[in-house]
């Protein structure tokens, strides 16, 4: 189960990195200037891949709390643009775009579902301490 959830979370993250990339060039050609839509769909498509990685390779806490991280903003920044028009602040564009196409849509599902799959990796792997044993809060007594 682990290794299913492990492989499905950086599937999903490298299906929304994969979608940037192929994006990219289109949306830096309407913003030619300073950071550009398409540099920042690059950084996130670097971001996503390495998360997948650290999934893959590690499976730990750390790990599923970047890939969480990842998906979680990106989703959040998907549907911020899809709805809201936020204008261009210091380097980064204005990247409102009021529509669902089948790219965006496959981002939006692929980023949703692996924030959900980083989420449960996340809470099925508890803090452990040394030798496995469950952390203890300070006020507990041992037996």
């Amino acid at each position: 189960m682990n290794m299913a959830l492990r492989v499905l979370t950086a599937l999903a993250l490298l299906i929304d990195a994969g979608v940037h990339i192929h994006l990219a060039p289109g949306y830096q050609a309407a913003t030619p200037a300073g950071i550009g839509q398409g540099s920042l769909f690059l950084l996130e498509s670097a971001a996503a891949v390495l998360a997948a990685l650290y999934v893959l390779i590690r499976g730990s806490r750390a790990s599923y709390a970047a890939a969480l991280a990842v998906g979680l903003s990106a989703f959040a920044a998907v549907v911020l643009y899809r709805y809201v028009d936020v204008p261009a602040f210091g380097p980064f564009p204005a990247m409102f775009d009021p529509v669902w196409f089948f790219e965006k849509s496959l981002s939006a599902v692929a980023e949703a579902l692996g924030s959900l799959l980083a989420g449960i990796g996340l809470a099925r792997l508890s803090p452990k301490g040394p030798a496995g044993h469950p952390l203890r809060s300070a006020g507990q007594r041992t037996s």
